[in-house]
């Protein structure tokens, strides 16, 4: 299948609808166990064909876990030298998935270190234009390709450390409010205190 045809086909599974990088206004985004709506930032919906594509090449899926290795595995790759607001929204994810599955996270930024991503604007363009065929020509040339680490493993290390606790200060700059204002409002719809505080068990945890 050629790429357009294989985004269809991950966007059918992934039940996002028919349209190539087509979503609402609003965003929801996991901070922990809790689903925040956020603004759909133009930056956001300029890139997310491309993250939608890394999604594919990496095989890391869109459950709460997945978000978090594909966002890692973007830093990994230096996505904020494109724009610090990816950088800002793979901490968002990268946050949810440190507190599920924070090996999974390392594993996944070490594998980014060795990729590159789609988001510079001449690759976006060559996407675009159809210069990879299918999806394996793609991976071939974006994912793990660099053999050899271009720093000393250590290095590597202290700067997702770097990462992580910037994800976690986002995490808690967000999901904080985010809790008072659910419970605020569950008391105020009848809820007592104990329902309003009460996880909602999820089913899309990978």
């Amino acid at each position: 299948m050629t790429l357009q045809q294989e985004l269809a086909a991950f966007y059918q599974r992934s039940g996002f609808g028919p349209v190539i990088g087509a979503r609402p206004c609003t965003v929801s985004v996991y901070t922990g166990c809790l689903l925040v709506p956020m603004p759909n930032i133009e930056t956001r919906s300029r890139y997310l064909k491309y993250h939608d594509l890394h999604h594919l090449i990496t095989g890391y899926s869109v459950g709460r876990i997945g978000e978090g290795e594909v966002s890692a595995w973007e830093l990994g790759t230096r996505s904020w030298l494109v724009s610090p607001l990816l950088g800002g929204m793979n901490l968002i994810a990268l946050s949810t998935g440190l507190v599920l599955k924070p090996r999974r996270m390392w594993r996944a930024y070490r594998r980014g270190r060795r990729s590159r991503n789609l988001y510079p604007a001449t690759v976006r363009a060559a996407v675009d234009a159809g210069h990879w065929p299918d999806l394996d020509a793609l991976r071939a040339d974006v994912l793990e390709m660099n053999t050899k680490p271009s720093v000393p493993p250590v290095l590597d290390a202290l700067e997702f450390a770097c990462y992580a606790s910037a994800a976690m200060l986002v995490h808690f700059s967000i999901a904080i409010p985010a809790v008072i204002v659910r419970v605020v409002t569950d008391i105020g719809l009848g809820y007592s205190f104990f329902q309003a505080i009460k996880p909602v068990k999820r089913v899309d945890l990978y």
